[in-house]
C-alpha cells in the first residue's frame, strides 16, 4: 500500500510539471527585446556626442565643389577621424557638435589607400572623444551600431550585426583597404566617416562604403588600421609605408592547419594576390600563401602587416614565414616605400 501510494505521489507530480505555466513567447520576446534596446541606448548615449557633421567646400576637377558626412572625435584635444573621400579636396572644413555647436577643422593628413584622413578641430574647448577598441577582437554576429549626421540630422542610429570581419574592399584610389568589417547596418551617404559601434560603446570601424544595388551590404575599416593611420599622421603628416605587393584576406586557421604549422595562432594573412615585378613576387610568394609571421612578429590579420611595414622597414630585407603545403616557408624579400603613384 505504501509503494502504490508513493507512485500515485510521483505520478501527480509529474502530471503536476506538466501543466506548469510555461512563459509567454510574446513575453519572453520582448524582455528580448527590451534588453537590446538598452544596449543600443546605452551606446548611443555614450558615443553619439563624439559623431560630429562635416561639412566641405572645396575644389575637384578644377570645380567648386560642396560635400558632407561624418566624423568621429577620438581625442579631448579636437583629433577626429572621418573619410578621405569626405574631404578631398577641401578648402575650408566647418564642423557642427552638439546641436548647434561648430567650428572651423584642418586636415593633418590624408590616405587615400584606406580611405581615411585626419582633422584638427580649431577650438580650445574640450571635446568628448568615443574611444577606439580592438578590431581584432570582432567577431561576426555581434551587434553592430552605427552613428552618423547625414545631411546635418544629429545622431541618427541604424544598428544591425557584424556580418563578416577581414574583408578586402576596392578604395577610390584603386587600391585595395583590408580589414574591412561588413555589417549589415544600414549607411547612408552622409553616415560616411562616421564610427561603426561595439556593445561595449567602442568604436570598432569607421563606415566608409555602401554596395548600391545591394541591401545590407555595408563596410567599416577597421579600428585598428584606423590608428595606424592615426598615429602616422601625427608622426609623419602622412602614412610611410612599406610595399611588398600582395592583396590578401584574414582567414581562420584550423586546429588541423595549427597542428601542421606547428603555429599556435588561431588565424592569419592568406595571400589572394601577388601583383607582378612586386618585391612579393620577386621572392617567389604565391596566391595561397598563408602569412604567419613578418620578422617573427606573428602576423593574425592585414592590420598587422599594415602595421608592420612601416617606415623602419622600407629598404631593408625582412623574412616572412609563410604555410604553404601544410609546411613553414620562411621567404626574405626587401619591401619598398609606397608611393602615392602604386
Amino acid at each position: 500500500m505504501a509503494s502504490i501510494g508513493l507512485l500515485t505521489r510521483l505520478l501527480g507530480n509529474a502530471g503536476d510539471v506538466s501543466e506548469a505555466p510555461r512563459p509567454d513567447p510574446v513575453v519572453r520576446d520582448a524582455t528580448l527585446l527590451d534588453s537590446y534596446s538598452r544596449t543600443v541606448v546605452g551606446v548611443v548615449e555614450a558615443v553619439s556626442r563624439s559623431v560630429v557633421h562635416i561639412h566641405v567646400n572645396g575644389e575637384l576637377g578644377g570645380r567648386a565643389a560642396r560635400g558632407t558626412g561624418s566624423g568621429v572625435i577620438v581625442s579631448p584635444d579636437g583629433l577626429i577621424l572621418t573619410n578621405n573621400h569626405v574631404v578631398e579636396g577641401a578648402r575650408e572644413i566647418e564642423v557642427a557638435h552638439a546641436g548647434d555647436r561648430s567650428f572651423r577643422a584642418r586636415i593633418l593628413g590624408r590616405d587615400p589607400d584606406t580611405d581615411l584622413a585626419v582633422l584638427r578641430a580649431e577650438t580650445s574647448d574640450t571635446l568628448p572623444a568615443a574611444r577606439l577598441g580592438n578590431s581584432k577582437a570582432v567577431m561576426a554576429g555581434q551587434i553592430a551600431i552605427a552613428i552618423g549626421n547625414p545631411l546635418g540630422f544629429q545622431s541618427t542610429v541604424t544598428a544591425g550585426i557584424v556580418s563578416a570581419v577581414g574583408r578586402t574592399l576596392m578604395g577610390q584610389s584603386g587600391r585595395l583597404i583590408g580589414d574591412v568589417i561588413q555589417t549589415d547596418a544600414a549607411l547612408n551617404p552622409g553616415n560616411s566617416g562616421g564610427p561603426l559601434v561595439s556593445s561595449t560603446a567602442e568604436v570598432i570601424g569607421i563606415n566608409t562604403a555602401t554596395i548600391m544595388g545591394a541591401q545590407g551590404i555595408c563596410f567599416s575599416v577597421a579600428s585598428n588600421t584606423a590608428l595606424h593611420v592615426l598615429q602616422q599622421v601625427l608622426k609623419h603628416g602622412r602614412v610611410r609605408r612599406g610595399r611588398i605587393g600582395i592583396a590578401g584576406e584574414q582567414i581562420l586557421l584550423t586546429q588541423r592547419m595549427r597542428h601542421q604549422a606547428g603555429v599556435d595562432q588561431k588565424s592569419a594573412v592568406r595571400i589572394a594576390t601577388v601583383l607582378e615585378h612586386s618585391p612579393a613576387a620577386r621572392a617567389g610568394l604565391v596566391s595561397g600563401d598563408i602569412i604567419v609571421a613578418l620578422d617573427a612578429e606573428t602576423v593574425t590579420g592585414v592590420d598587422d602587416i599594415t602595421r608592420l611595414l612601416d617606415e623602419q622597414r622600407i629598404g631593408r630585407q625582412i623574412a616572412i614565414s609563410v604555410v604553404r603545403n601544410a609546411t613553414i616557408v620562411r621567404i626574405e624579400l626587401v619591401p619598398e616605400e609606397r608611393s602615392e603613384a602604386q
